[in-house]
């Protein structure tokens, strides 16, 4: 049996721009990405703080140090710039893995820049962004 298990989030992100012509997706600063263990590509849920709209969509990594966060095609439709959202990720695994896994989360200030980050539960262990370790 395989589980649904959250993996990560990037919480409080402020959405930086929304582009209705593009084709779909939500374009994030690779930096940040990464800080969550979030990968280009991978399927998403987008929850809106400000207007309370959900959706799915994936990721676009966007130019690393930008603090981008722009959602692109119909999800522009749901957001506004300015917007506060939750960017989750999720992933499947076998009863084992999910008993020893540990989520990540990432906390953004009001520039996209990151506040803390946690593994495991909240609160939880802080992260040390100058060394990169956790502490």
């Amino acid at each position: 049996m395989k589980l649904t298990m959250f993996k990560a989030k990037l919480h409080q992100m402020k959405v930086t721009e929304a582009n209705l012509m593009y084709e779909g997706s939500i374009t994030i600063d690779e930096d940040l990405l990464d800080l969550a263990g979030i990968l280009p590509f991978e399927k998403v849920q987008v929850v809106n703080i400000t207007n309370g709209s959900r959706l799915e969509t994936y990721t676009i990594a966007g130019e690393r140090g930008s603090r981008i966060c722009c959602l692109n095609g119909a999800a522009a439709r749901l957001t506004q710039v300015d917007d506060r959202i939750i960017v989750m990720a999720y992933a499947e695994m076998n009863e084992v893995e999910a008993r020893q896994h540990k989520p990540k989360v990432v906390v953004l200030d009001d520039k996209n820049e990151p506040k803390n980050v946690f593994e495991g539960t909240l609160p939880g262990n802080k992260y040390d962004l100058a060394t990169g370790q956790l502490i």
